[in-house]
């Protein structure tokens, strides 16, 4: 096998740029800033703006990655449906039991009001998108005929909230949640299932 390729010093520099912001995030909420950013990654402020022009799109770049990752699973293509829609729901599953994702999600909750552009253009860049791609894989296989047709928008707005259910409010209240792969996966399997018996195409279905 063949030793994975050693990232360039510009991947490098980004990937370190981004884990700062999330560290930050968990720290300091709306109220990051470049100055911030540059240190804790160890590069200038310049270099912030040359490469990423603004702290908004800083900001979009490391959304843009999380869910990139989040939605690997659907860009993938492999396998049949349930497989797909549960290696989603379990890594989508794992990323919200992350403690710097729920720190942070308490913390720009207790901020929105204060800064309620910033916190527009985050869901926006954020939980609307992951529902938009998430609407478009599933109109795919409807078109396909995997799922009976219906409003795709709809449907993974459905699928994303049977997904989460409510561990991840337990867990932003202290409460004891599905903390570990085992209870993750059962519950992920549980809400696919369930998802994909409500779509299952007419004719599968027994209806004419």
């Amino acid at each position: 096998m063949q030793p994975a390729p050693t990232p360039s010093p510009a991947l490098q520099r980004r990937l370190r740029v981004h884990e700062a912001v999330r560290e930050l995030m968990a720290e300091q909420g709306f109220r990051i800033s470049m100055d911030a950013v540059a240190a804790r990654a160890g590069c200038s402020k310049q270099t912030l703006y040359s490469h990423f022009g603004s702290k908004q799109e800083l900001m979009r770049s490391v959304m843009q990655e999380h869910l990139d990752m989040a939605t690997a699973q659907l860009d993938d293509g492999q396998g049949d449906i349930r497989t797909v829609l549960l290696a989603f729901a379990v890594e989508h599953l794992q990323r919200l039991s992350d403690p710097h994702v729920v720190t942070t999600c308490q913390l720009l909750s207790a901020e929105a009001a204060q800064f309620p552009e910033e916190a527009r253009t985050l869901y926006r860049d954020g939980c609307d998108t992951l529902q938009q791609r998430l609407a478009g894989w599933l109109a795919l296989a409807m078109r396909r005929g995997q799922l009976r047709l219906d409003d795709a928008s709809w449907a993974a707005e459905l699928l994303l909230g049977m997904i989460v259910g409510l561990d991840f409010e337990r867990q932003r209240f202290a409460f004891p949640h599905r903390d570990t792969d085992a209870l993750r996966r059962r519950w992920a399997e549980y809400a696919v299932d369930a998802f994909l018996h409500s779509f299952q195409p007419l004719a599968a279905s027994g209806h004419a």
